[in-house]
Formats: C-alpha cells, structure tokens, sequence
C-alpha cells in the first residue's frame, strides 16, 4: 500500500502553523522577561561598610533622595555603625564607625583601658551619568576621604540592569585596589601617579587631596540577583583588595569572590554573608526615607467660603470671633490689629503652621468670611520677638474667588504677596501689651562618640528658659541647664598627656557638665531693632553661655524671600568659673565673624552659611556649615572650622567638625506644631576652631523672612 501523499497546500499551513507556534513562545518568552524587568528589579543596599553597594564593594546605584539607612554589621575582625544618606538623587553620603577588635584604641595600654580601636570615617558619591536604556549609572566615590585613612580609596564604577539581574563593574584605588590587577591608568599622565603616599597627615581628620587616585588599581565588581521571592536578593561580587595593608592587621584572603544576601523585612534589612573565602559576616539595616516621612494629623479643615456670609459695613464685624478664630482656625496669634474701610491690617505670630502656604489660606480665610467686602487688602504681619518682619499682603476678591474654585486654575498661593512691612504699617504697629513675663521649657541632648574614655558620651535634661520684656525692643533673658543622665565624669581629656598649646576653651567641658547638675547656662541684657529696611540689629550683654561671659553685638541683611542673607558680630568675652555660677576666670577673647547665609537656587532645600573671623582659642579661618532640607521638614547639616592652628596643635581630629539632624516635632504630634528637636553629633571636641554659642542670632530671629527651618 503506497503511503498517502500530502499536498504542498497543507504542507504549507503546516509550515505556518509551526511559524505561529514559534513566535508565540519567542513572543512569550520575551513579554515573560519584559515582565520580570519590570516587576523584578533590584532595589539598592547597604555593603558592610554602608554606602549602596554589594559586599566589600561600593556600586554605582542611588535610591531616591532622602534616602536613609542605618547600619551595623559585624565582619570578623571589624564591626562598623554608619549611617546614610541620599541628599540628592546624584549624591549620596556616610558617615561611619570602625571598631577594630584586634587593637586597643591607644598605644599607651594605660589610657586605653579595655577600649579598642575606633575610626571614624566619611565617604561620598556622586551619579556622573543616570542609567538609560542602553548606558548605565556611572558614580564616582571618594571613601574615608576625611578620616584617618583605614579605608581610603576612589573608584570609578558602573551599573546596569537586566530584568531581576544588576551587574556592577568599578576600578579602585588605594584600599579597592589594593590587588594591584592593572597598571594605573594615571601613570600614563603623570609618574606621581604610580606610588601612593602612605599612612595620613596631622592627627586624622585631614582630607588628603595629595593621594587621590594614586598607587595600585584593581577591577571589583559583581551581580546582583532579585530573587521570585520578593523579600530575598542574593549578591556574588569580585572584590579589588587584597587585604595585605589593614588596620587590624593582614588578613587571610582564600578568595577575591564573597557571597552574599538580603533579607528585606519591613523597613529592616537582614544581611548574611561568606567574605574572603573562610569569614562569615552579619548586619542589620533600618531604612526609611526623610522626604515622604509624615504623621496623621488631626485638625480642623479650613474655613468654608462657599456659603460665606460676610458683615455688610466694618462697623458690624465681629471683633472678638474674628480675633479668635485667627488663632483657633489659623495658628495665628495676634498682638495688634487695625480694621479700616479698605484694609485689614493683622499683626501676630504663627505657631502652628510650619507650611506657610497652608498657614495664609487658613487666616485668609477667616479673616475673608468675617470681613465685608469693602475691605480690598489683607495684611498678615508676622512678628518675631516683637518686631513686624513680614507683611503679607492678600488681595481679598482674588483670594475668596481662587477658595471658592471659581475658575479651574485658581491657585490662593498667587492671590497674596510677601514684602517688607511699610513704614505705614510699622508706624500703626501698636500692641496693648509690650511687657511682661514670658518663660518655657526645652529638652536637651548632646553627645559625642569615639572618645577613649567611653565610646559614647552623653548628656540629656530640661533646659528652663524665661526673662522679662521691657517693651518690643529690650528685654531680660536667662535659662538654666538640669541634667537628669549624663557620663562625662568619665572624661579626663587632657590633650592626651601632651603639653596644652590652645586655651582650654571647650575641653574643660567635663567640669562644667558633671559638676554642675543645675546650671545657670545664661543670664543676660537683650536688645534688638529693625535699624533700617532690611537691615537688623542686637545687642546683649551678660553670661551667653555655658563656659562664656561677656557682651556683644550684630547686625543682619535680609531682604525678604531673598536667598542671601549678610551679617557681622563681634562680642567680648571671658571664660566662666565652672565651680561657681556667677564667676569668672582670667581668660578672655575678642571673638567674632562676618557671616554670608546663601540658599543656593541650583541646590534645592539647601542652605550654605560661611562664617570668617576670630574663634574662642584666638585662632582665624573660616567656619562652613551645610544644611540640607527635606520635603518632610527634617534637616540634616554638617559644619567644619579650618583655622591657621596646625593639626599638631589641634590634635586628633586634626580640625573641628561635626554633624547635626533637626526633627520637626509634628512627625510625632497629631496635630500641627511648629517646635523643633536638634541632636548634634561631635565626633571629638577640642579648643580650636569653636564658635561662641551666642544666646541669640539674628538669622534665627528673622527667620520667617526667608524661611528654611520654618
């Protein structure tokens, strides 16, 4: 029997039917992977040493800004605490602790008791290139570049990913390239290049610019992988140090390959790891973000105008109602008011409202729905300390037109004006009440980590605070510090047994703090004025400070809304008796400085004050301090003193810096507030380069000209 013979017709469907059964796999498959790149994708962690990384190794990865993570991993011989933080989606930044187990924080086994070795250390990087479809992150980093030098390296490294896949390629120096894979690309440039200095300048703390990207380099790098299992990311990397130069010794190394995971649970990370080929390490990571951080609030909703019933004449406004729902509705807390046929003049003080937009359509709306509509203009002058800084002036038909959502685009925000109060508005400015007691109660923390003494010294209690106005312009001030917990009687600093070359400004600290456990921190004559437009003026005279006596002054240039502020002062001082409230040493200073406050236009949310003149000890320089504001009110900042002192004389440190995070205090509260929590962190505290802490600066007082704490 012949076998049946099949037509070159249905042959050919069945050509096309494989053809289609093809493509749908290959078309399955791709959509599969398209799916698994969009639903499966590696979200950035912390390496041992904190920074977005993989293991021992940086990547080139940013998580969104605000970004905050804090770490503590324990890696054999070392342990680290650090902490990080995006400030911007191209910059990152750590601040970390070492721990080395294997040796004692000093040579002198005497003065190190059982304490071992810390370090602290800094790391920044910056995204030179964002990742695109075809390109990836490229980041450039400088690590433990302000430090000592236990892990100092740069690097330059790239990412890219594919689907749940992000592989990581960089090139290290100094500490990351250590393994010496290749020749260093700078030799080619310039011979300088091909050796790296060894060890650090002065006492630590000195940015050693002269190593930068010199001596050995090496390849490091890796694959991330996002597993199904969403909590769960496994991490392979290839590291560039060879670990021939550690702090804590030369460590055995089996293999340049670590392996590793993450474990995301909640806002926490798990972190386990295999390193070097024979050292297993640990960490933990809690992470949350200070731009989208906020808090339920209970609170009244604003004033309703859609069923506004407005007094006809001023003659028939309700005054007290008017007044206290200003207040109660607005935060707003008057000390002097003039209602005329067109206008409305408000004078007063916010103190619930940190949003200023949502403050002014709060009072403007009140004072829409109790006014007649004769009255044209609106003006909210807001006072600090008694002087009128700002006078925001709201056009009411625009204003009730935009809370009544008239028109699709209505924006309140563009019905009202900031400027300086007027000299009519000032010359009206006539509260019943400029004298009288006024008083109030602060919590207080200080801190400093790293001393040998104890790793972490503390000091937290009330500071009470109250005085007397005479009238809007003088005043009598004082506040007293009551320790409830402190441990700085373990202090014994004595620049390490070494002979004193700076006056003992602020090393003495011990004496005042664990001697003392009330303490008249300051007592003192106050003035101020507003000189001239724009321009602002004090004058104190008394105990400023906790170590501090004397008198002083300044003057400030603000205009407002503007994102430059200049100011100058100066102030006599000599140092106080710590064993005796009210007297004082032979010690004394001229101290002072010319300031320039700048919120640059190209770095949002950031304020940059530079401060040059003379310091406490009599050394000159400059005083640079960064502030950072996020969307959630919370402002981190970091501030450095460099003065003609040399680090020798300095000491460890090498110069004065520290660190500090300002908490508003309504991402605790269930309604709005307008306080604030600072926590500063000193890393060493020594006499060069230190700031008179003036019991008040006139940057904080006119605050709300251009607000940025606000």
């Amino acid at each position: 029997m012949s076998a049946p013979l099949i037509s070159k017709k249905k042959l050919s469907k069945k050509r096309i039917s494989k053809k289609k059964t093809l493509a749908l796999v290959i078309g399955s498959a791709l959509s599969s992977t398209t799916l698994a790149d969009t639903q499966l994708r590696v979200t950035p962690s912390q390496m041992v040493q904190g920074g977005n990384g993989l293991i021992q190794t940086p990547t080139a990865r940013m998580r969104d800004e605000g970004g905050m993570a804090i770490n503590y991993t324990d890696n054999g011989e070392y342990r680290f605490w650090s902490v990080n933080i995006q400030l911007y989606d191209w910059m990152e930044a750590t601040a970390r602790y070492t721990d080395v187990r294997t040796r004692l924080y000093s040579q002198v086994e005497s003065f190190s008791g059982d304490q071992t070795l810390k370090d602290k250390g800094l790391d920044v990087k910056f995204r030179l290139w964002k990742e695109s479809y075809y390109l990836p992150d490229i980041s450039v980093g400088f690590r433990d570049f302000g430090g000592t030098g236990f892990f100092e390296s740069e690097y330059v490294n790239a990412s890219k990913s594919i689907g749940p896949f992000d592989f990581h390629l960089g090139l290290g120096w100094g500490y990351l390239g250590t393994a010496d894979d290749i020749t260093n690309p700078f030799c080619e440039v310039k011979d300088s290049f091909c050796e790296r200095p060894g060890g650090f300048s002065g006492r630590g703390g000195k940015v050693d610019y002269d190593q930068f990207f010199k001596g050995t380099t090496a390849f490091f790098g890796g694959v991330e992988y996002q597993t199904p299992w969403e909590p769960l990311t496994l991490k392979l990397e290839f590291e560039g140090n060879d670990y021939s130069r550690d702090r804590a010794g030369r460590l055995e190394q089996d293999s340049r390959w670590n392996v590793g995971a993450v474990y995301r649970y909640k806002d926490f990370d798990f972190s386990l790891n295999y390193q070097r080929g024979n050292t297993i390490g640990f960490g933990v990571t809690y992470r949350f973000n200070m731009n989208t951080a906020s808090q339920i609030k209970f609170d009244d909703a604003p004033r309703n105008l859609m069923g506004r019933n407005a007094p006809s004449d001023v003659k028939d406004v309700n005054k007290s109602r008017l007044y206290n729902d200003l207040y109660n509705s607005g935060g707003f807390i008057l000390s002097d008011a003039e209602i005329k046929e067109d206008s409305a003049t408000f004078y007063g003080t916010q103190v619930k409202y940190r949003d200023q937009d949502e403050a002014m359509e709060r009072v403007g709306r009140v004072a829409a729905s109790e006014l007649p509509d004769s009255v044209k203009t609106y003006h909210m002058v807001d006072n600090r300390g008694g002087l009128p800084l700002v006078d925001t002036q709201i056009d009411a038909e625009a204003f009730i037109s935009a809370a009544r959502y008239e028109s699709v685009d209505a924006d309140i925000t563009e019905t009202y004006v900031r400027t300086s109060p007027s000299e009519e508005v000032m010359e009206a400015y006539d509260p019943e009440n400029t004298s009288g007691l006024f008083y109030s109660a602060d919590f207080f923390f200080t801190q400093s980590f790293g001393n040998p003494e104890d790793f972490f010294l503390y000091q937290t209690g009330v500071m009470l605070n109250g005085g007397y106005a005479l009238n809007e312009n003088f005043s009598v001030m004082s506040s007293a510090r009551v320790t409830l917990l402190d441990n700085f009687d373990k202090f014994n600093y004595l620049v390490d047994g070494e002979d004193v070359s700076l006056p003992r400004v602020r090393t003495r600290v011990r004496e005042y703090v664990s001697e003392n456990d009330v303490w008249l921190d300051t007592a003192f004559l106050h003035y101020k004025d507003n000189i001239a437009e724009d321009l602002y003026a004090q004058a104190y005279a008394g105990y400023l400070e906790t170590m501090f006596a004397g008198v002083g002054g300044e003057i400030l240039y603000r205009p407002v809304d503007s994102n430059i502020a200049y100011g100058i002062d100066i102030n006599y001082v000599k140092q106080r008796d710590p064993y005796s409230q009210t007297g004082l040493e032979d010690y004394d200073a001229i101290t002072g400085h010319a300031s320039v406050y700048w919120q640059p236009e190209f770095l949002d949310g950031t304020q940059i004050t530079v401060s040059a003149g003379q310091f406490l000890a009599k050394d000159k320089g400059v005083n640079i301090d960064y502030a950072k504001r996020f969307d959630s009110g919370i402002i981190v900042g970091a501030y450095a003193a460099f003065t003609d002192v040399s680090s020798e004389e300095y000491g460890e440190g090498s110069f004065t810096k520290g660190f500090y995070i300002s908490i508003p205090t309504d991402l605790f509260l269930l309604e709005p507030s307008k306080g604030r929590g600072l926590f500063p962190w000193v890393p060493i505290s020594r006499d060069g380069g230190q700031l008179l802490r003036r019991p008040s600066r006139l940057i904080d007082l006119t605050e709300v000209r251009s607000p940025f704490y606000d």
